[in-house]
């Protein structure tokens, strides 16, 4: 139950903004709301003994749910709501001198936001349950625009190609029936110091569903020299593929779009290049071997791994083509013996955290 005497110092409080300083009433209310939780988090205890009060406030604030009770509040709304109790508490101090006497000035200064635990970049990638949602949203007949993008969103996390190899891959250089794609600069894919490979796809069938559908739309319509993340115009509220050179900001653009699709999906966004770290983590968590291991960091196109490197030859294509198309059809696991033997001075969740720390190394 909220102690009296502290709504009362709020209202008074309140009062004075609006009066004396003179604040606009949508301000006003922006205090109303901030204090609001002020009042909760001190319950029955009476403003004098806030020093006492266990969880600290911003301990209080960091524990409270976010918007629609997804994760916790926004550290800007926590911010506001200890800067305006901060100000409340300097006025109740100087408005009531006797009865506030005992809440030291040094205390209110030592209110600010609680640190926050970092997450790690390395450790923020795009799950395979998310790219499911992503292509789970509901798609017009005619809407081009997001059947493209869908398409996209799965093409990224079953390659692991990168946003700029992507947007400049040509329908020539994709072969679904063998789960390919052909990375050749020559192509005219824009590849990290161009570099030229072969790579291949995640046989995963729920996503491939909706990369064979766009395929099937730009390989009986463009050039195979046309981009596969074709360009679409619209002319009248109509969209149509444009057979034009696409420009030069074309990675930006999917960046763009993409950020729609996770709005539509009510998915938190990840960057393009977040696929890519997470095609690696779902290879490395369905690796059984160290080839598979190096299988995985092969197909994301590095000459030289060197904790595969040391164990295992360059494979051939062919075996890497298996064993990534074969990564689909094994359970989510730690490896057997030979990998473990690697990790063995780790535990089961330890060796997890180390399998996707390696994947941001590996996407680099």
């Amino acid at each position: 139950m909220i102690e009296r005497q502290n709504y009362l110092k709020i209202k008074e409080h309140l009062k004075y903004l609006e009066e004396v300083l003179q604040l606009n009433p949508a301000s006003v209310e922006r205090y109303r709301f901030y204090l609001r939780h002020l009042l909760l988090w001190a319950d029955d205890q009476n403003f004098r003994n806030v020093q006492a009060i266990r969880p600290t406030l911003p301990s209080y604030l960091a524990s409270l749910p976010g918007k629609e009770g997804k994760g916790t509040l926004a550290g800007v709304s926590q911010k506001k709501i200890i800067d305006s109790s901060k100000r409340f508490f300097r006025w109740a101090k100087s408005t009531y001198p006797r009865e506030m006497n005992s809440l030291p000035v040094a205390w209110i200064d030592t209110l600010r936001l609680s640190r926050q635990p970092q997450v790690s970049a390395e450790n923020v990638f795009v799950t395979l349950e998310e790219v499911q949602t992503l292509i789970s949203v509901p798609v017009p007949e005619d809407n081009l625009v997001i059947l493209r993008d869908q398409a996209a969103a799965a093409m990224l996390f079953l390659s692991g190609i990168r946003a700029s190899a992507f947007t400049t891959l040509p329908i020539s250089g994709v072969d679904l029936e063998n789960l390919t794609l052909r990375q050749w600069p020559e192509l005219g894919v824009h590849t990290k110091n161009s570099k030229k490979a072969t790579t291949f796809l995640l046989n995963i069938p729920e996503l491939l569903d909706p990369v064979r559908r766009w395929d099937a739309v730009v390989r009986t319509t463009l050039s195979a020299s046309t981009p596969w993340y074709a360009p679409i115009a619209h002319t009248w509220g109509e969209q149509y593929l444009s057979s034009e050179e696409p420009g030069t900001s074309r990675s930006s653009a999917l960046q763009k779009r993409l950020e729609i699709l996770f709005s539509l999906a009510n998915v938190e966004f990840k960057s393009p290049h977040k696929f890519r770290h997470g095609h690696a983590v779902y290879g490395l968590l369905h690796a059984q071997t160290m080839a598979d291991y190096k299988a995985v960091s092969m197909n994301l196109m590095h000459d030289s791994i060197e904790i595969t490197d040391s164990t295992y030859a360059p494979m051939l294509p062919s075996d890497v083509q298996e064993r990534i198309a074969g990564l689909s059809g094994k359970v989510a696991s730690m490896p057997d013996n030979e990998l473990e033997a690697y990790l063995n001075r780790l535990d089961r969740e330890s060796q997890k955290h180390a399998l996707v720390f390696i994947a941001g190394r590996l996407t680099e």
